[in-house]
Order: structure tokens, then C-alpha cells, then sequence
């Protein structure tokens, strides 16, 4: 009788968590937009050393493009935007963790994170390319690269990319590190032969901060969308940031902001 007993439990039990892990997946059970209302504010995480798109000014503020973006889907949300810098090498942990409700920071979406997380549609296209020191006569192209050493950000989606193109076999040395401004740096210094990011973030260092760089005017590494990237669970909290990112896009602010950064509208237009 006591191993009858026993037996009704244990398949009760496993019941009971068939049935919470199938509301999990359906979502019936999601209450992501909910808590975010209750709390009054959206919790972005993000790199602040990520010029134009999330970065500290010299006012000691956190400003970007991305930045401004979030304000307005904030804004239509009618919640407060509240900024938190994360080691961007451990940033989708922060998001499994509950530390914050959204990774907002030139997020690009590719097949690896696709399996950890929920991506909003689409907002920019980014082009993955080469920034030299301008003046280079022995980097003209791609395959120039074969013995020098390239820098990229540690975590990004571009040490990825840079790992499986056929260069990376070629190169003296792929260094890592933890921010682009530091790979910048050393660009600048020449202690680096090149740099692999994001063509807006080279062209702003170029435009914006008058660094004595080049991009190598060929076919990129890769193409990539960015887009916000949330918990696998969050649909409700998805749709809302969807829905408020369609209506910047026809309203004409999504268009205003990517002038002021970029100088030109490059928000991607989606269905």
C-alpha cells in the first residue's frame, strides 16, 4: 500500500511540473509587461563604452543612439527608462538573472544568442567591417591582414564572426578587448594593425571624433540586424517594445534620432 501511495505522488508531482513547464512555454503564465508597469520602469542593460550607440559623455551621462531610441519606447509604454551598465561578455547572464529586463546596446542578432534569447524586430543593419590607422599603404583589402594583429571587443557578436571567417587563420593575433573604446585606442597608438566592428561605430569614431582612421572600402565581414534582446519567456514585454518601435518608425522620431547620430535615416523598416 505504501509503494502505491508513493507512486500516486510521484505521478501527481510529475504532473504538476509537465503542466507549469507547459505554461512556460506557451507563455500563459507571462506577466514580463506587468512588471515592468508595477515597477514604473524599464531596466536596459548595456555597454557604456559603446560609442554612438549606448556611452558616457562628458557630462558623466549615459547617451547614444540607443539611448534615445529607448527613451521614446519608454516613453509610449508609459514607464521611466532606467540605464545599468553590464560586463557585455556576461550581459545575456544578467538578463537570465532578472539584473535587467532588456539588452539595449547595438545587439546584434545571430544563431548562437537566438537559442538564449528573444529578439524585437529588427531596427538598424549593421555592416561588420575593418578600420585601420589611415595611411596603411600595405592594408589595402582583407587578405592585407594575414600576419597582423586585429582587435575586438570581448563577447561581441564580432569576435564570433571574426573567429569563423578564413582570415582568422592567417592572423598573427585576434586581441580582445573589453571595451571598443580601448581597442580604439590602441588602433590609434598603432599598437594594433586593424580593428573589426560595427561600420556605425567606426564611422562615428571617424566623423565624430575626428580619429585618424579608415575603413577598408570592400565587401563586409558579415551583415547583421540589432535589435533588443529579452528573456525567452517575455512575449508580452516583446510586443509592447514591438509595437512602440513600429509606431516611432511611422511617426518619423526612429528617422529623426538615426539623423542625429548618423547624419542619415538608416532604420531598417520591417512588417
Amino acid at each position: 500500500m505504501k509503494r502505491i501511495i508513493t507512486l500516486f505522488f510521484i505521478f501527481i508531482f510529475a504532473i504538476s511540473c509537465s503542466t507549469k513547464t507547459d505554461t512556460q512555454n506557451t507563455g500563459e503564465a507571462d506577466n514580463s509587461l506587468q512588471k515592468v508597469k508595477e515597477a514604473g520602469k524599464l531596466v536596459l542593460g548595456l555597454d557604456d563604452a559603446f560609442a554612438p550607440m549606448s556611452f558616457i559623455d562628458e557630462n558623466e551621462e549615459i547617451v547614444g543612439f540607443d539611448i534615445d531610441l529607448a527613451k521614446e519606447v519608454t516613453k509610449i509604454m508609459g514607464v521611466e527608462l532606467e540605464t545599468k551598465p553590464v560586463d557585455w561578455a556576461s550581459s545575456i547572464l544578467s538578463l537570465k538573472k532578472g539584473d535587467i529586463d532588456v539588452i539595449w546596446s547595438g545587439f546584434a542578432v545571430n544563431e548562437s544568442r537566438k537559442k538564449q534569447v528573444n529578439f524585437s524586430k529588427p531596427y538598424l543593419y549593421n555592416r561588420l567591417m575593418v578600420a585601420i590607422y589611415a595611411g596603411r599603404d600595405d592594408i589595402k583589402s582583407k587578405e592585407d591582414l594575414k600576419g597582423k594583429v586585429v582587435g575586438v571587443q570581448t563577447g561581441s557578436s564580432n569576435y564570433e564572426i571574426l573567429l569563423n571567417d578564413p582570415i582568422s587563420k592567417e592572423l598573427k593575433e585576434i586581441r580582445q578587448y573589453d571595451t571598443y573604446v580601448n581597442a580604439f585606442l590602441d588602433l590609434e597608438a598603432q599598437r594594433i594593425d586593424a580593428v573589426v566592428a560595427g561600420e556605425t561605430t567606426i564611422r562615428y569614431y571617424i566623423a565624430k571624433e575626428n580619429a585618424n582612421f579608415e575603413l577598408l572600402e570592400e565587401e563586409p565581414l558579415t551583415s547583421q540586424y540589432v535589435s533588443v534582446g529579452l528573456r525567452k519567456g517575455d512575449m508580452e514585454l516583446l510586443n509592447a517594445i514591438d509595437s512602440a518601435l513600429d509606431t516611432i518608425r511611422t511617426n518619423g522620431k526612429a528617422s529623426e534620432i538615426a539623423t542625429k547620430w548618423f547624419g542619415q535615416d538608416i532604420i531598417v523598416r520591417v512588417d
